[in-house]
């Protein structure tokens, strides 16, 4: 067995070992998913806001609704005359309430509710969108920890090989079978390796502060993730064909044309007659001579109000109204395009990845092999330690380029699912409570009154 082998497995079982107390709390990347899907606050954020689109609809519906509203008045009067005995104090003062209905709006009302409808609709799906985003950033970020745990444990295999390296060219050195030349060149090799360790280190830190500000939980047990297998499609055709049926964005941006189309129509309302009903009953006292204060008044007035010109600002609406519509049109195809550009580079990417993966594997057997050949050829004098040295930077190269494709068939096949816009906790069967948007619409869109939220607050 060559001293690289006994080093490797060496290694591989110190690493084994010191993975062990992890084992019963090791997490998966469905795991990861789940807690960022339940933890994240920028995905939390996007929640809330959506609750508070919901809060749209029951805006809009005011407009069907009476406005009720209440005055009171009071006076007090002090008459204070030379031939007056003492002043004299009088006092009146009315009471009354007041409802409006509008009876018809130029449909404006309609059409607002209608608007905001749509602007819900579309802003759940900007929430399937975000979901989908932040379930692929932890899946990225969970397959950047397995890479990196991977490189730096190649990086500690290569410094405990060049280490024996370096006491074999010193041994050798001492017996005045090696040179000078030799010993230097392993401690050149072993102080490179030192900081590529450092570096590896580095990364590594860096990638699990990212998962935890994406997760929301420091990574334990991270193991090697395999490329996603649930929900993914047969072809390219397929894909594509899903994507434009299925992604959140090309649905957002769908919902959107419908409700700037409202828009116009409620812009174009403005020039529509309205009816309003009025009702008023007021209650009056007072004390001043000569007057008959106290009573009640009741009235009931109907008003038709016909808009002949106001400005020409109704007609520049109208006009902006349109022009809004037909960017959000164009919006439609420009999400359709990125849309499949996506999916095409995704899927590309996938192919590359695991084409990658087998040619790296036939990499790496093979440099195991020239490496265990050339120290078997330097034992008899036929190479030299710097052939040993180049041959494993050989191994350590392919080593490192195998971990990172591994790493790019994981984060371009979950890519390719969010693109088509089935990376979900649904298709992925990840074990979280999946968040119900409609549930809060439900209890608001028809709320006549009330300050607090559905949660309380």
């Amino acid at each position: 067995m060559s001293i690289f082998v006994r080093t490797a497995a060496a290694a591989a079982l110190s690493t084994a070992l010191s993975l062990l107390p992890y084992a019963v709390s090791a997490e998966t990347i469905y795991g990861a998913m789940a807690k960022a899907y339940q933890n994240n606050p920028d995905l939390n954020a996007v929640r809330a806001g959506l609750r508070a689109t919901d809060e749209g609809v029951p805006i809009a519906k005011s407009g069907y609704r009476p406005r009720v509203s209440a005055t009171a008045t009071g006076t007090l009067t002090r008459l204070d005359q030379e031939f007056l005995p003492r002043p004299l104090d009088y006092h009146d003062g009315s009471a009354g309430i007041t409802i409006t209905q509008q009876v018809f709006d130029g449909f404006q009302t309609l059409n607002n509710v209608r608007a905001a409808e749509a602007t819900v609709y579309s802003s759940r799906e900007t929430l399937k969108a975000n979901e989908i985003s932040i379930l692929l950033a932890a899946a990225e970020s969970y397959s950047n920890i397995a890479r990196d745990q991977r490189i730096v444990s190649i990086r500690k295999q290569n410094l405990a090989f060049l280490k024996e390296q370096l006491n074999a060219a010193e041994a050798r050195l001492s017996v005045g079978e090696g040179t000078r030349t030799d010993v230097s060149q392993a401690q050149a090799e072993l102080a490179n390796a030192q900081a590529l360790l450092v570096n590896a280190v580095a990364q590594l830190k860096e990638s699990e502060a990212v998962y935890v500000q994406i997760v929301g939980d420091a990574p334990k047990g991270i193991k090697q993730p395999s490329p996603a297998s649930k929900a993914l499609p047969k072809s390219l055709d397929q894909a594509v064909a899903t994507g434009l049926r299925e992604n959140p964005s090309i649905a957002a941006a769908q919902y959107d044309v419908d409700a700037a189309g409202y828009r116009v129509k409620s812009a174009e309302g403005t020039m529509l007659p309205g009816v309003v009903v009025q009702g008023a009953l007021t209650r009056s006292t007072g004390n001043e001579p000569g007057s008959n204060l106290d009573g009640t008044t009741a009235s009931v007035t109907a008003r038709l109000e016909i808009p002949l010109y106001q400005g020409g600002a109704e007609y520049g609406q109208i006009r902006q109204a349109k022009e809004r519509l037909g960017q959000q049109r164009i919006l439609v195809d420009s999400a359709r395009a990125d849309v499949q550009q996506t999916i095409v580079s995704a899927h590309a990417q996938l192919e590359a990845a695991l084409a990658n993966i087998s040619a790296n594997r036939a990499e790496v057997s093979a440099a195991n092999m020239a490496l265990d050949g050339v120290i078997e050829e330097r034992k008899v004098g036929q190479r030299t330690t710097l052939d040993v040295l180049d041959a494993q930077q050989t191994v350590l190269a392919a080593e490192e380029s195998l971990v990172s494709s591994q790493r790019n068939a994981v984060v371009a096949s979950y890519s390719l699912l969010a693109a088509m816009g089935r990376l979900t906790v649904k298709s992925q069967g990840l074990q979280v409570a999946e968040y119900r948007a409609e549930e809060h619409y439900e209890a608001v869109k028809d709320k006549w009154f009330g300050l607090r939220t559905v949660d309380g607050r």
